[in-house]
């Protein structure tokens, strides 16, 4: 439950940040900055709640710099990348992130997991191979490719907090003055924009990171990683639904892999 709830809350960042960014005309990094600051509000309101702050270390300094490399370029990357592909591209490379993180922490994904991936990959594969249909901005997928890596590292840090309200409370709070430079010299102000980058940080990052903090620990590294490639799924007909984006014969037979693949990793036998 936990878990589907939190991934239909990352495809809605990638719906909202398209929305935001390309149909509201946004400049990505207010709507960065934004999306930061909601974040850090809502979270510190639950926080003051709770009064029970958690210490400012090195070990989150370093989750709070993982947040950031996730989510400034995962803006930039949505002026020119549909919310579905984006979507497709972070969430590939948040799973080779995590496997890797996996195997160098020693956990070695069973023949099984390895297997899921591999399908899933081969159907992330499929959805970008280039055709005459769609054709993607190279700027764009660096800069989600970069994002990719540090959600996978931040995820992965995620996996040691016995804390995750008050963690992820931090890593929004760390971030505040970077984001508040962002909102100053943003441009681009629009109320579609700003009603956008307010969703997507107070409830689908804030409570949703928080949630998917809690969930972590208890799932394994490959399992949260071959999860993840639910998102791209929802986002693709979310952005189909809500933007208009296209969904060919080709997107729901590779839409088909994906989920064939999470299966063989996620479910027990």
């Amino acid at each position: 439950m936990f878990i589907t709830i939190t991934m239909c809350a990352f495809a809605a960042n990638s719906v909202l940040a398209r929305a935001g960014i390309y149909t509201f005309e946004m400049e990505p990094l207010l709507f960065a900055g934004l999306r930061l600051v909601s974040g850090a509000v809502m979270l510190a309101l639950l926080m003051s709640i709770r009064q029970n702050w958690v210490p400012v270390d090195r070990a989150r300094v370093i989750s709070a710099g993982a947040l950031l490399l996730y989510l400034i370029p995962f803006s930039i990357a949505y002026l020119t990348l549909p919310s579905g592909v984006g979507a497709l591209v972070l969430f590939g490379v948040v799973q080779i992130t995590m496997f890797a993180g996996s195997c160098l922490a020693g956990n070695l994904p069973t023949s099984r997991q390895w297997g899921g991936m591999v399908l899933a990959m081969v159907g992330l594969g499929w959805l970008l191979w280039p055709s005459e249909q769609l054709t993607l901005d190279p700027i764009g997928v660096l800069f989600m490719i970069l994002s990719g890596f540090g959600w996978g590292v931040f995820s992965l840090r995620g996996r040691g907090s016995k804390d995750p309200l008050g963690d992820m409370t931090l890593s929004f709070m760390l971030c505040v003055p970077v984001a508040l430079i962002l909102i100053v010299f943003g441009g681009g102000w629009s109320f579609g924009g700003v009603v956008t980058a307010v969703v997507s940080g107070a409830l689908m990052s804030g409570l949703g990171y928080a949630l998917w903090y809690h969930v972590l620990p208890q799932i394994s590294a490959t399992t949260g990683a071959v999860a993840q490639l639910s998102v791209p799924v929802i986002a693709l007909i979310a952005g189909a639904a809500l933007l208009g984006e296209g969904v060919t014969l080709s997107v729901i037979g590779a839409t088909a892999v994906v989920l064939s693949g999470i299966a063989v990793a996620v479910l027990k036998r």
